[in-house]
């Protein structure tokens, strides 16, 4: 069996899952919650495992033509390398400022690096996402997220 990219990929994707699921599994249970903090990661590293698989025997036929298309530029590599350094800032700095602030913060600037220009629409979105995605997960699900610098 000739091993592709494709198959490649799918391997290391099917060991990354593994350990975050042994991972999911150590974190700690509370008695007093509607739903578990665990059950998010665990459902995820289960879906990454099944994609994984399904990927692995997927047909691949490696031609000339994807061969080029394998090939970043060195722009696109700098804007990745650039969206990868603003999430660990975003997890770096999410305890201590807040969620909600950090989140909407995280999609202004991320969306303005990767070149979307309309300002009202963008932060629109970021409130609303950030003001949204807290509301749901504290009121809603009873999973607390770090509110940081604001009193709520």
């Amino acid at each position: 069996m000739r091993l592709t990219v494709n198959k490649t990929i799918s391997l290391v994707l099917i060991f990354v899952s593994i350990a975050y699921l042994i991972m999911a599994f150590r974190l700690p249970e509370y008695a007093f919650v509607p739903v578990d903090a665990d059950l998010i990661p665990k459902m995820l590293g289960v879906t990454l495992l099944i994609l994984s698989i399904c990927f692995f025997f997927s047909k691949d036929v490696d031609t000339e033509e994807q061969k080029k298309k394998r090939v970043i530029p060195k722009k696109e590599a700098l804007m990745l390398l650039g969206v990868m350094a603003l999430i660990l800032i975003y997890i770096t700095v999410l305890e201590i400022v807040g969620f909600v602030i950090m989140t909407a913060a995280f999609i202004i600037i991320c969306s303005r690096f990767l070149g979307y220009k309309k300002w009202g629409v963008n932060i629109a979105t970021a409130l609303i996402f950030s003001v949204g995605a807290y509301s749901l997960f504290n009121y809603g699900l009873a999973i607390r997220l770090p509110a940081g610098l604001l009193p709520f």
